[in-house]
């Protein structure tokens, strides 16, 4: 199994997702910065030039959230997919609530903030996102409201996910109406199986 990342990226839900389930893989780093996604042996993988992509055989996985919950299909066993339907379906539900409402606001920052040519970045569009993280953030601040975990009463992939998209968003400095978001955040990242914070994953590139 082949996991091409680069460190701060989401590439870090699925080297967590990996990590838990304790399973060897073979960790390639594809340094964005340089330009290595654009090289035709990484676009014959992902055409998108995206990371992280996931190659187990025969099988070539890209997005996150799509190969978290693969492997966490795959690995069943291991207990980070719940067994029932309902559990199953409300799983679900939270994996996507984080990936297209929390997450989207935080990449439009990202974007207008360091990751367009500066000419085509809109100011603006940073308030405006920050305040729709800030909107969608306090459904998931009341979600947490007395849960250690994300979905039933034990650790699951969406809580992977999670973790490292609330650290997204502490980067952005988003978090600090959100105490209880805050905490479950910090919680998750002292699981011992746990990959490095994003501010740590950005020093270890000379980034940060």
């Amino acid at each position: 199994m082949k996991l091409y990342e680069f460190a701060p990226t989401r590439s870090i839900r699925v080297r967590w997702t990996l990590q838990e389930l304790r399973v060897d893989f073979e960790a390639i780093s594809v340094n964005l910065a340089a330009g290595e996604h654009h090289s035709p042996e990484f676009l014959r993988l992902n055409p998108a030039g995206r990371v992280p992509v996931l190659v187990d055989g025969g099988l070539v996985l890209t997005e996150s959230v799509a190969i978290v919950r693969y492997l966490a299909q795959k690995y069943r066993d291991r207990g980070f997919l719940p067994a029932g339907l309902e559990e199953q379906a409300q799983l679900d539900r939270w994996l996507l609530f984080t990936a297209t409402e929390l997450e989207q606001p935080l990449w439009r920052i990202s974007k207008h903030t360091f990751l367009l040519p500066e000419k085509d970045r809109i100011p603006a569009d940073v308030d405006l996102a920050s305040r729709d993280f800030k909107n969608v953030a306090r459904v998931m601040e009341s979600h947490l409201q007395n849960r250690e975990f994300v979905v039933g009463d034990r650790v699951s992939v969406a809580d992977f996910v999670l973790a490292y998209t609330l650290d997204w968003g502490n980067e952005a400095g988003l978090l600090k109406e959100f105490p209880k978001s805050v905490a479950y955040m910090e919680n998750m990242y002292t699981r011992p199986h746990a990959p490095p914070r994003i501010r740590a994953a950005l020093r270890s590139i000379g980034m940060a």
